[in-house]
């Protein structure tokens, strides 16, 4: 058995699901506000288990609530390793003011960088570096490091941390971009410099699960859920805290479509306030188009693009959410699920469909992706481009907590970049696998 739990902002939705995807149970109770934990445990209390479960998903919907709600974030100091090069655009520029002033403790940008070669890789200013560090010593309660290509070679990124540690101490958590994969330098930046705000949430939660779950269920392999329809472990939570943003809709659309056994659709996820309308595709969240944003900030990160219509539900205004996202005239089936379900007579209304959220916890895979640039001259070199950005693919869903042995890749994109001189394109592959429940 599997068991899902899904935090929501009024209800917190469990369930659990045997091996063959049958729905065993399911139960729904009052969110407990501020203590996403006591809902979590209280959920799994109330959820009939004929045993213990061998794995536990939690859909935590907390850190989006701290972002947009400028609550809960630790003062971050952000370090750019670009040069003068990537300053026309500061760290921090165009965030919402108020959100800017939630988590600015400091920004700097030094000389550094690298390039599509390691030849072309600019030498990192460490005295700028400790600078910056003794300058926000005090006053920086995280740290984010983002570097220019660092994805390609994060090497920059992690000696700019051993001097910032050595100057700030251990205590003090630094967020790499390089971590995070994606490779355009102010999305990824304004990602980094979120996940480095909400680490005091991520600490305290993946601290208070793992002791409530080990009580509750002292058997059972703890995972929570992020915002490209997989899962990632609690270590990975903790250091990675802004991959579980939009967590919450891409459990959904997994759930409805573990409900239909529908790969591809629409769905409308009906709530107390509003319906959330996005797109199943190949079993997984179709994300935003044109990157996602997350609380005013354009992030590199992978989240459902979704569109929101309010309630009371106006139907035309939700017949055109649904026309928006149909890649073709009547193509894709209406999949209508969330509590408030009853509201929308059209589509299809699947049984179980108001736990669609714990649902799709619960059956999700753990996951993981990668980016490159690479020269492609021919076409004929692209599977041997491919293979290495698949295996790193492979590497960072082990590293979220994915079996080892049963990780496959699941998606790759090729993406030509006409503003580069020469043959390169951009690779992306993303990777997922059963839980390890070792």
């Amino acid at each position: 058995m599997r068991a899902g739990v899904d935090v929501g902002p009024t209800n917190t939705d469990a369930a659990v699901v045997a091996d063959d995807g049958r729905v065993l149970a399911t139960v729904k109770i009052a969110s407990i506000p501020g203590d996403p934990v006591a809902g979590v445990r209280a959920a799994l209390e109330r959820l009939p288990m004929d045993g213990e479960p061998v794995q536990v998903a939690v859909g935590l919907r907390g850190a989006a609530t701290a972002v947009t709600r400028r609550s809960g974030l630790r003062k971050v100091a952000v370090l750019r390793i670009a040069g003068v090069s990537a300053t026309a655009v500061r760290p921090l520029s165009g965030w919402p003011p108020d959100l800017r002033a939630a988590v600015n403790a400091g920004t700097a940008v030094v000389d550094g960088g690298g390039g599509l070669d390691r030849e072309d890789r600019t030498p990192l200013d460490r005295d700028a570096v400790a600078r910056f560090a003794a300058g926000v010593a005090g006053t920086a309660q995280a740290v984010a490091v983002a570097g220019l290509f660092s994805p390609l070679d994060g090497e920059q990124e992690r000696e700019a941390a051993e001097i910032v540690r050595a100057e700030l101490g251990e205590d003090v958590p630094i967020a790499l971009s390089a971590d995070l994969g994606s490779l355009g330098l102010l999305e990824r930046e304004n990602a980094t410099v979120l996940d480095a705000a909400l680490s005091g949430f991520a600490g305290a939660v993946s601290g208070g699960l793992a002791t409530a779950l080990a009580g509750l269920c002292p058997g059972a392999a703890v995972f929570v859920t992020r915002g490209d329809g997989t899962l990632m472990s609690l270590e990975h939570l903790a250091r990675h805290p802004g991959l579980s943003l939009g967590s919450g809709p891409a459990s959904v659309l997994r759930g409805a479509g573990a409900l239909t056994g529908l790969g591809d659709a629409v769905v409308a996820d009906v709530g107390a306030t509003r319906v959330r309308v996005g797109v199943l595709a190949g079993g997984y969240p179709e994300e935003a188009v044109g990157g996602a944003d997350i609380g005013g900030v354009p992030v590199g990160l992978r989240i459902p693009g979704l569109i929101r219509v309010p309630r009371p539900v106006d139907p035309t205004e939700l017949a055109e959410a649904v026309d928006r996202l149909q890649p073709g005239a009547g193509l894709l089936p209406l999949v209508v699920v969330g509590g408030g379900e009853h509201a929308v007579p059209e589509g299809l209304h699947p049984e179980h469909g108001p736990a669609a959220g714990a649902i799709g916890a619960a059956v999700s895979p753990v996951g993981g992706q990668y980016e490159r640039i690479v020269r492609l001259p021919d076409r004929s070199a692209l599977p041997a481009a491919l293979e290495p950005v698949a295996e790193e693919a492979r590497a960072a869903a082990v590293r979220a907590g994915a079996d080892p042995r049963r990780v496959r890749v699941i998606g790759v994109e090729e993406i030509p970049l006409a503003y580069l001189p020469g043959p390169f394109v951009r690779l992306r592959a993303r990777a997922a696998g059963p839980p390890s429940l070792l």
